[in-house]
C-alpha cells in the first residue's frame, strides 16, 4: 500500500523534504514509519521524544494502523494565497471563526465579526514580532503549518473554551509566512457580556493554541537562522 508522509519545521530540514509517497506493507503502523526515517536520519531518533506524529488530520499514537491512501505527518514541537484566509472554519460554535492567513491580521474586522448586541466586552490579544530572544537581535520571523490540521484543531480549541466559559463568540487567526518586526502572528478575539470571561477565554485560547496547533517558527537573526524550540502539550504525548 501506498502513504503520503509529510515533514515540517526543523524535520524538513533534516530529512530535506516537505514530503513523499511510501510504500508499505500490509500491517504498517505509524510507529513502523517512525522507525524507518529514524533509522535514515539518527537526529529524529535524537528527537523522538518531542516529534508528535498525525495520522489523517488529527494527532495519534504510534500504534496506529495505516491504511492504502492515509496521510501521515511528523510534526515537531510546537514554538509555539490570493484570498485573505488560506483556511477557515466558521460558524463552530454558531459565530466563531478560526482561520489562517498569509495576509495582515485584521482585528478590527475580526471584532466586527464576532460582536453579539448583548456583548459588553471584546478581548483582543495579539502576538507581536519582538526585535530579540535572549539577547540576541532578530530581524524577521517565519512560520509554517500543516494547514488543514491546525485550523481543525484550532476550531476543537475554540469550542472547548466557548462550551467552558460564560462567553459571546471566540476567533483565532495565525498568520503564515514570513513577519517583520512589529507584525502581528497571531490574534485571539474574546466577546462576551462581561469583561472577566472574556479575559479568561482570550488566556486560555492563546495558552492552548501555542502548545496544541501545529504552527512553527524560524527565527532569522544577525548571522544565521534557527528553528525556535517549543513544546507540546503532555497530553498530546501521552
Amino acid at each position: 500500500m501506498r502513504v503520503k508522509v509529510l515533514f515540517f519545521g526543523l524535520l524538513r530540514d533534516i530529512t530535506g523534504r516537505s514530503g513523499e509517497e511510501l510504500d508499505l506493507p500490509s500491517g504498517a503502523t505509524l510507529g513502523s514509519i517512525f522507525d524507518r526515517y529514524s533509522r535514515e536520519y539518527p537526529r529524529i531518533l535524537a528527537l523522538s521524544k518531542t516529534i508528535v506524529l498525525a495520522h489523517n488530520h488529527a494527532f495519534a499514537d504510534r500504534s496506529t494502523a495505516v491504511a492504502e491512501g492515509d496521510e501521515v505527518a511528523f510534526l515537531p514541537p510546537v514554538s509555539g494565497g490570493s484570498d485573505v484566509f488560506t483556511r477557515v472554519i466558521s460558524g463552530e460554535p454558531e459565530g466563531c471563526f478560526f482561520a489562517l492567513t498569509r495576509s495582515p491580521i485584521d482585528t478590527a474586522a475580526l471584532s466586527r465579526r464576532i460582536l453579539r448586541g448583548e456583548d459588553g466586552a471584546v478581548v483582543n490579544f495579539e502576538g507581536v514580532v519582538r526585535n530579540n530572544t535572549a539577547g540576541r537581535q532578530t530581524l524577521a520571523l517565519e512560520y509554517e503549518c500543516y494547514e488543514d490540521m491546525a485550523v481543525k484543531i484550532m476550531a476543537g480549541i475554540g469550542a472547548a473554551i466557548a462550551s467552558s466559559h460564560p462567553i459571546g463568540r471566540i476567533a483565532m487567526v495565525h498568520r503564515l509566512g514570513r513577519l517583520e518586526i512589529g507584525e502581528a502572528s497571531v490574534a485571539v478575539l474574546v466577546t462576551a457580556p462581561h469583561r472577566k470571561p472574556a479575559f479568561d477565554a482570550a488566556l486560555e485560547g492563546i495558552n492552548r493554541l501555542k502548545k496544541l496547533v501545529p504552527i512553527w517558527k524560524k527565527e532569522y537573526f544577525a548571522g544565521g537562522e534557527v528553528w525556535v524550540d517549543g513544546e507540546w502539550d503532555q497530553s498530546v504525548l501521552s
